[in-house]
């Protein structure tokens, strides 16, 4: 049992450790360099699983605006911009990802929601936020963190006759209680950030706004509560992006003064 619990400690010191872009101290257990080579194994493994669109001029045109935002990735990142792949897969999921390693997924059924190049930025700044404040090894690391708490636990209660539940509702507590908010926070992280790339791209963050609104129409109603699910609701993210467009505004204004002004055609 003593094992486990200076497991638990010594993982836990290593909150303070790392810093994430916004200033939020974050877990970080893995090397970055085996993340990253975690996405691009999976990355490849989806192109070999996933239909990928045949249409030459969507793909110049997502390429195009992707482009714009990895141009804007702040030095100090280890992926410069050059190394970044984008694919469009041909699929009517309303989504889009981004990947450690350099990695950027579309699918076609986002331009149900996406309606112009801004609110793609919105999307594709954000995706790229995720792996710039390295959400990635923080899931990774706070899922490794929940197992050994759950090993101890069963082994604390190996001989107890409340085990079962007992386990079962540590399980729901840690899924609900850790795990999901603070996925929520990452959501709301990549949102600030990704705010911040596409305006210092020439992409006018305003349209973010215009993004969610059209991302909650095309839901139909069909997401779960925010309690229950990795994502804040669409009011939420609205009220959060509106708040943080007096912060964004000037670098997307000074970003336009210098010249850039993404002309990306659908």
């Amino acid at each position: 049992m003593k094992k486990w619990i200076y497991a638990l400690g010594t993982a836990g010191l290593l909150i303070a450790c790392a810093t994430s872009p916004t200033g939020r101290h974050q877990l970080i257990l893995f090397n970055d360099s085996e993340v990253a080579q975690l996405g691009l194994t999976s990355f490849e493994q989806m192109k070999k699983e996933e239909k990928i669109s045949t249409d030459k001029k969507m793909t110049r045109y997502v390429q195009c605006v992707a482009d714009a935002v990895v141009r804007e990735i702040p030095a100090s990142y280890q992926q410069s911009a050059s190394q970044w792949q984008v694919v469009l897969f041909a699929s009517d999921e309303i989504n889009a990802f981004a990947l450690p390693g350099g990695r950027i997924g579309v699918y076609t059924g986002l331009f149900k929601a996406v309606k112009d190049q801004d609110q793609l930025a919105a999307v594709l700044g954000h995706e790229v936020s995720h792996v710039l404040a390295r959400h990635s090894n923080e899931r990774l690391s706070q899922g490794q963190l929940a197992n050994l708490g759950m090993a101890a636990a069963d082994m604390a209660l190996s001989d107890s006759s409340v085990r079962e539940p007992a386990m079962a509702a540590l399980g729901l507590g840690a899924q609900v209680g850790v795990l999901l908010p603070y996925s929520r926070i990452q959501e709301s992280e990549a949102d600030v950030l990704g705010l911040q790339l596409m305006a210092s791209a020439g992409f006018n963050p305003q349209k973010a706004v215009n993004l969610w609104q059209n991302m909650a129409a095309a839901s139909k109603g069909k997401k779960p509560p925010e309690l229950l699910s990795t994502h804040p609701s669409d009011q939420s993210r609205i009220k959060e992006i509106e708040s943080q467009l007096a912060v964004v505004m000037p670098i997307y204004e000074k970003a336009r003064e210098m010249g850039r002004k993404p002309q990306c055609q659908n």
